[in-house]
């Protein structure tokens, strides 16, 4: 059976995600130092050798595991086109694969808003609809795993009077507003997806989609 495990480095360019301050080998380029007898020749950066004639020893920085923190979103828009138990499901799945990783990762669940910073890596589960300071809420090691339903995605271009449950507020829509609605919603989606990578992984999941393959081709799960 393949086994899995949550993608935490940043997608885009950003330094120092699960990497240990210590020299080591497995990790990423740390230095080069004069070749001792005894190191690997494996080891041996043979490029500098090329240019310099003398060997030196590649040394890298040593890979750290993770500690993970998984934050499910239970604010109301998540009570709305089955977010909540999809998001559970999703959850679930990301815990499970954590703990393989983080015996004691765990699971908690409230509003987006009520994050606190903790040490590890935040693993939210959510529609990503509030209208909150994602950029301050969002810790620099994150995997944000946003929920949305098709509906959500691609409303009908018919009149209707939607309210927001979060406020209570009530709107009555046509097709002018559904359009600006997606041209609103695409532009929020970018910066969110943007601010994730920088900062670790993201993925888009609709209501209903198998969870395990879609976290996969988005980059949110690795094989081991």
């Amino acid at each position: 059976m393949a086994r899995y495990r949550i993608a935490t480095k940043p997608y885009l360019p950003y330094p120092g995600e699960r990497l240990a301050r210590r020299k080591g080998l497995g990790g990423e380029f740390y230095e080069l130092r004069p070749y001792a007898p005894g190191d690997e020749v494996r080891r041996v950066h043979w490029r500098a050798y090329a240019k310099t004639g003398r060997l030196f020893t590649r040394l890298e920085t040593a890979p750290e595991r993770a500690r993970f923190r998984i934050y499910l979103d239970q604010s109301p828009s998540m009570r709305l086109h089955g977010k909540l138990p999809y998001a559970q499901e999703v959850a679930a799945l990301l815990l499970k694969i954590a703990r393989q990783e983080d015996p004691l990762a765990r699971l908690e669940g409230g509003s987006p808003e009520d994050l606190r910073p903790k040490r590890g890596v935040l693993v939210l589960v959510t529609d990503g609809l509030d209208p909150l300071p994602w950029p301050r809420l969002l810790p620099r090691r994150v995997v944000l795993v946003q929920v949305l339903s098709p509906l959500e995605l691609d409303p009908p271009p018919t009149e209707a009077l939607l309210k927001d449950v979060e406020t209570g507020e009530t709107l009555p829509v046509g097709r002018e507003e559904a359009e600006a609605y997606k041209e609103a919603l695409a532009a929020h989606l970018k910066a969110l997806r943007l601010l994730a990578l920088l900062r670790g992984r993201y993925a888009l999941l609709r209501v209903g989609e198998p969870p395990l393959p879609a976290l996969l081709r988005q980059g949110v799960l690795e094989l081991l």
